[in-house]
């Protein structure tokens, strides 16, 4: 079964294809990005009189202050910030553009799926590394950084998916990711939690990882296989086949692929090692262990 096409009346488009066009042309100017988001966000709330009173020296109670504050990126933190490997430079415009995508997503028009669609579809053009045609983002979408992330086209993210690039994801064209799926591109050492490894995690052209499923840092979903639902990737998903379960084993061939595919035995090799991301720390970072743990067994 297909889908039908479903459009917003005349007039509503208009007025939605004018807002859209008008952020992706703030954020794709020299104007401060985190002054845009702020800006963006007064707006999306309804909150311009307040915010404008605030500004004036009104009155406001100290709740009104924080969210009147909080719609500047600036005045936000957000997990990510604290990751030691992160790159500086890079992570604050994504920041920002992260705090308007997440913050969107609290709005009442995030729920308007025809407008909600186009406007993610925009930030992901700028937040992305890469973004291609006529991709799909649905509610509730989350990112470590969104800078690492390459997505090709005609690719659906279904709602409460969480895409983490603090190593490198990319997606192919034509993927399909659904409810609930984590993708990860970092692992943490068994032993010390605080040591991170990041790796370079691939879902290729035309895979689909369904419901509640989880793909391990470095794994590869092969071109044209698929998931199970609550799955759990932990090695390479070949081309053409079909993994369930826990750990994710291939189970059978896409039927009519047999002669492209490897043989079922081929699947589930960890090549993570060979995805690893190496970096370097700088030599004067602060760095703390949040969770002072005893490491060495023999004390």
């Amino acid at each position: 079964m297909t889908k039908r096409h479903v459009a917003l009346p005349v007039e509503a488009d208009a007025g939605v294809t004018e807002f859209i066009d008008h952020v992706d042309e703030r954020l794709g100017s020299d104007e401060d990005t985190c002054n845009v988001v702020q800006d963006v966000l007064i707006d999306l709330f309804g909150d311009r009189e307040a915010y404008e009173r605030w500004q004036d020296g009104g009155d406001v109670s100290p709740a009104e202050r924080v969210r009147l504050q909080g719609y500047d990126p600036c005045n936000a933190t957000l997990e990510s910030e604290y990751y030691a490997e992160k790159d500086e430079d890079r992570f604050q415009e994504s920041k920002y553009l992260q705090w308007l995508w997440r913050q969107f997503d609290a709005t009442p028009m995030a729920d308007n799926v025809e407008f909600a669609l186009r406007f993610r579809s925009m930030l992901a053009d700028h937040l992305f590394a890469e973004c291609g045609d006529d991709c799909r983002f649905f509610k509730g979408i989350t990112f470590t950084y969104g800078h690492n992330i390459s997505v090709g086209d005609n690719v659906v993210v279904h709602d409460d998916v969480h895409l983490d690039d603090r190593g490198r994801l990319t997606i192919g064209d034509r993927v399909s990711i659904s409810d609930g799926v984590h993708v990860y591109s970092h692992d943490h050492d068994v032993v010390d939690q605080t040591e991170v490894r990041n790796y370079h995690t691939t879902i290729a052209d035309d895979a689909r990882v369904t419901y509640d499923a989880m793909v391990s840092a470095g794994a590869r979903v092969g071109e044209n296989a698929v998931v199970g639902a609550r799955g759990v990737v932990q090695g390479d998903v070949p081309d053409h086949h079909i993994a369930v379960g826990m750990p994710a084993k291939s189970v059978r061939v896409k039927p009519g692929w047999d002669d492209r595919a490897d043989p079922l035995e081929a699947g589930g090799e960890n090549r993570q090692e060979s995805r690893r991301i190496e970096y370097d720390l700088p030599d004067d970072l602060d760095v703390f262990d949040e969770f002072q743990r005893e490491l060495d067994p023999s004390t």
